[in-house]
């Protein structure tokens, strides 16, 4: 595993509650990781928001579309751990999970040939039900096909998180910045990715904090000074960069 690590190309994770700039960070990120090598840009989330959000804007039924995704959605969220939800609403949860599933491995093949690779969102599980986390429960009860899609997408969760990111950029928001941002998002959604945004560990990689409040130009500028370590392998955003590691790894640069 670890010579597989070392012939793979850097992994930059930008994560961040919707509004928090990960797009717009993303685009800057990469054009400033191609300064040093092949570099390309990857979504990685199941975004199924953003296809709700569409369906929604259908003339005659998108306003029914709308409420009939809302109530069905808060209903799987409210009894997750508690009951499965019903077999049509599992299979759309299927689908987007293995959407993004698939988008993993490609990324992985494009990884594997040496590329710099910057993933806006990335597959977790330290918080099950959202922010690109499993949607269904293992533990839930509920029907027997219901509970076999849920191992089955925990089981392809537990292997895109075995690939632990080199950095991970944190965009931290507060919720009226990110309502202002995203005016068509719910802001009860919104509180909860918040809320949930500072127990992301992605099994211990290195994670930058930055305020995506601030102007991009301090948000980039925050990014690139700021020394990393990884495991095994520390990240910095360009030479001359200096700063204190921990125990996980040694002081080194990443793009030279």
């Amino acid at each position: 595993m670890s010579g597989q690590r070392a012939a793979m190309g850097p992994l930059i994770a930008i994560i961040g509650c919707d509004g928090s700039g990960k797009s717009t960070v993303s685009a800057e990120v990469l054009a400033w990781a191609s300064r040093f090598g092949p570099a390309t840009a990857v979504h990685l989330g199941k975004q199924a928001g953003t296809v709700g959000r569409k369906l929604e804007r259908w003339p005659l039924v998108g306003a029914w579309l709308g409420r009939v995704i809302q109530r069905k959605s808060d209903s799987a969220r409210a009894q997750r751990d508690k009951k499965s939800p019903g077999l049509l609403t599992a299979l759309v949860l299927a689908v987007f999970s293995l959407r993004a599933a698939r988008r993993f491995r490609r990324m992985l093949a494009v990884r594997r040939q040496g590329l710099i690779i910057i993933t806006d969102r990335y597959p977790q599980l330290d918080v099950p039900g959202s922010y690109d986390g499993t949607g269904l429960s293992v533990t839930a009860s509920g029907n027997p096909i219901v509970r076999w899609l849920a191992r089955r997408e925990r089981i392809r969760h537990e292997r895109m998180t075995r690939h632990v990111p080199d950095l991970v950029l944190r965009l931290n928001v507060d919720l009226d910045t990110a309502c202002a941002r995203k005016p068509d998002h719910r802001r009860a959604l919104l509180a909860e990715k918040i809320a949930a945004t500072p127990l992301l560990t992605f099994n211990g990689a290195p994670i930058i904090e930055l305020d995506a409040t601030q102007p991009l130009a301090d948000v980039l500028a925050a990014a690139r000074a700021t020394p990393s370590c990884g495991r095994g392998r520390a990240t910095h955003w360009g030479k001359g960069s200096s700063g204190k590691c921990g125990a996980r790894g040694q002081v080194s640069i990443l793009f030279v």
